[in-house]
């Protein structure tokens, strides 16, 4: 029996890239023993065919918290926003969740191997989107030159979510969190914790966001235990490009020592004549070598 498993969430209009993901583990020997299991927010039944073959269950992603289809206006894939707080009560089979948005890809198994130790003894696997290279880490509207209003992702989504201005203010300048990988074990404290802060944070807000704010509630106001992982474990390609290494044939971080990336993610798209590069394989963009040469490349994984 597996003891671990990782999970992604998709609906038909991502299906190519929950494909890409599923080959892109599979790819490496050592997914044998990790289990893979899907939430269905929209698949057709052809897609789900095609995905049985390559995955160990599939289930239908449903409101885990009640939310007004006023908000849902039929946007059934925004469940990934409230689900993936849910895990263990969709696949209860597993002792370690490792979630991965669709719109990612793995590019070397070690980073998986650490996201399923970071939550031992029942913490908190994650990245924050924080690095060598990262040059605006919060935005602010300055009035007569003084006087900043803030305007940090945290920030803005407490105060539109109406969380209490003590709490909103403990996160304006915390390190953004991105819920799109993480892991945890089935019986951690951190399931409860989050899924309590989605309740408030689902309320007034937002539904898309609303669980990323709640995982950094989670952690920089409930002192959820965290375990913080490396950049290239979540790498989000529309903060900061990739390079590649032609040598080894693979994607590297941009800056010395130029660490090998493990998960290339791209949310937010990566964006070329008004097109998302997650939704056109063809798109293309230029991307700079080790050794300072141009090369146009996709971001997409390709086996």
């Amino acid at each position: 029996m597996k003891k671990n498993v990782i999970v992604s969430l998709a609906d038909s209009n991502y299906f190519p890239l929950l494909n890409e993901l599923i080959d892109s583990i599979k790819r490496f020997k050592e997914s044998s023993s990790v289990a893979i299991c899907i939430l269905d927010a929209g698949l057709s039944e052809e897609q789900k065919l095609q995905l049985l073959s390559k995955v160990d269950e599939i289930k239908s992603a449903e409101w885990d918290i009640k939310v007004p289809e006023s908000k849902i206006k039929g946007r059934e894939w925004l469940k990934s926003q409230v689900s993936r707080a849910f895990l263990p009560n969709y696949f209860p089979s597993y002792e370690k969740y490792l979630w991965i948005d669709c719109d990612a890809w793995v590019n070397d198994w070690s980073c998986i191997e650490l996201y399923f130790k970071a939550c031992d003894n029942g913490k908190l696997g994650i990245t924050q989107t924080l690095g060598p290279g990262y040059k605006i880490t919060s935005r602010v509207n300055w009035i007569l030159g003084k006087l900043a209003i803030i305007k940090s992702q945290n920030f803005k989504h407490a105060v539109k979510s109406k969380i209490s201005m003590n709490k909103a203010r403990k996160l304006a300048f915390a390190p953004h969190i991105n819920i799109g990988v993480f892991s945890l074990e089935k019986h951690s404290k951190g399931w409860n914790s989050w899924q309590t802060n989605l309740l408030q944070t689902l309320k007034a807000g937002n539904i898309f966001g609303s669980e990323g704010l709640a995982i950094n509630m989670s952690v920089y106001i409930d002192n959820l235990e965290t375990e913080f992982l490396p950049l290239n474990c979540n790498w989000i390609t529309s903060n900061l490009l990739p390079k590649f290494d032609e040598d080894k044939d693979t994607w590297v971080e941009p800056y010395l020592p130029n660490y090998k990336i493990g998960i290339m993610h791209l949310a937010a798209g990566i964006w070329k004549d008004n097109e998302d590069m997650r939704l056109n394989k063809n798109i293309k963009i230029d991307i700079q070598t080790l050794t300072g040469k141009i090369l146009n490349k996709s971001l997409r994984f390709n086996d």
